[in-house]
């Protein structure tokens, strides 16, 4: 592990660096290139008055040089033709303004370009430079503890850095056959059930952190494996009233004017577990409208023709919070189920008397926990039940219910 570690950090060293420089130059060949096209810019804009005014001097230069060569052949002429040429070259002279020159600007007001370069930048870059970047003996935050769900896994982690603020983890996983891993969760929590978990398979598992007020992710954890033995929960097929995702661990409440219990494929509840319903938000209205026969819950066997887990055998909890064992409803009342509510049903032995296969008196202790607030009781069978149905039933369309 230390050498695989060490040089995967050299290699990512190295081609951080490497990519580093590559930008940096780029860079300066761009700033470089964008102060050549400055000095271009003044140099023709400047040059440009000045070339002017030096062609008007020439041309001054050259017409008084024209005038005076005039001047010359009319006074060196004989006396019949100089009479002329002087009378020529006098109105010619009075026409042209040799004593006017254009205006030249002063010596100060001529630009003279210069580069103003401060060296303290690559003290900046010096500095910023011995500071970017650190090696980490060990990253701050570690798997913790790996729990198995019917189709997912629970998964913990914490920090191993006393030192270390976290202000949210990134949780990544890939099935071991895969090369890549993918983000699974963000946030500020230090557990996460993944769900969509195929049961046997091995998944690996890695998480970071991100400090208190800092954008970077720390390094990741040493990768770990999981894995769960236990079976998705599945809802039943074929009920008229419902659609299923592709999993079948959601379930949606349709338009149908059928009614009834939706169960599951198979007894997968057994005790010792936590079985959780989530209420999924659907489309513009979040959940549909509620009726006081509407049902999520747990049952000892399937049965047709019932249109609300409110019976015996079974224990639920209504869409208003009302709780129902074996068809009865207890004083205790839990908050209502509304967009993203979570309702969860934990189940432990308290066995009364033998159980054989005749059947005996079976209790188990029952806790229904939603939004926060929770209900315990017991519930008296008379049979033993080591594993349990699940169901649901709603009287309206627009309610969505994962289970996991």
């Amino acid at each position: 592990q230390i050498k695989d570690s060490a040089t995967l950090t050299r290699d990512v060293l190295e081609q951080h660096f490497s990519d580093l420089k590559g930008t940096l130059k780029k860079l300066l060949d761009e700033r470089l290139l964008s102060l050549l096209q400055e000095v271009d810019v003044i140099e023709q804009e400047s040059i440009k008055p000045l070339d002017e005014c030096q062609k008007l001097i020439e041309h001054g230069v050259s017409t008084a040089e024209d005038l005076l060569r005039e001047g010359e052949s009319a006074v060196d002429g004989d006396v019949g033709q100089q009479n002329e040429k002087l009378c020529n070259f006098t109105k010619k002279a009075l026409h042209i303004q040799l004593d006017s020159l254009p205006e030249v600007p002063s010596l100060v007001d001529v630009p003279c370009l210069s580069a103003q370069l401060d060296d303290c930048l690559l003290t900046i870059l010096k500095n910023q430079i011995f500071r970017h970047g650190t090696v980490a003996s060990r990253p701050p935050v570690q798997l913790e503890e790996f729990v198995e769900k019917p189709g997912g896994i629970l998964v913990r982690w914490c920090k191993v850095d006393d030192d270390f603020t976290a202000q949210d983890y990134r949780l990544q996983y890939r099935k071991s056959t895969a090369s890549h891993f993918e983000d699974v969760y963000v946030g500020p929590e230090t557990e996460f059930i993944v769900l969509h978990i195929d049961p046997h398979v091995d998944y690996q598992f890695r998480v970071c952190a991100r400090g208190d007020g800092r954008q970077e992710w720390s390094p990741w954890s040493v990768p770990q494996t999981g894995r769960t033995t236990l079976v998705p929960h599945e809802w039943t097929t074929g009920l008229e009233g419902y659609s299923l995702s592709s999993r079948r661990n959601i379930a949606l409440r349709n338009d149908s004017q059928s009614c009834g219990v939706l169960y599951s494929k198979a007894p997968t509840y057994f005790c010792g577990q936590t079985l959780t319903f989530r209420q999924v938000p659907f489309g513009i209205e979040t959940v549909g409208q509620p009726d006081r026969r509407d049902s999520l819950g747990v049952c000892v066997e399937q049965r047709n023709g019932d249109d609300s887990l409110q019976r015996d055998k079974a224990v639920c909890i209504s869409t208003n919070g009302a709780v129902f064992v074996n068809g009865k409803e207890m004083t205790n009342q839990l908050p209502a189920v509304t967009s993203g509510s979570t309702v969860t049903f934990d189940m432990e032995v308290v066995q009364l008397g033998p159980c054989s296969n005749e059947g005996g008196n079976f209790k188990l202790r029952v806790t229904i926990s939603s939004n926060n607030r929770e209900v315990v009781f017991d519930w008296v069978l008379d049979q033993c039940c080591g594993s349990l149905y699940f169901g649901c039933s709603f009287s309206y369309p627009g309610w969505k219910v994962l289970v996991f």
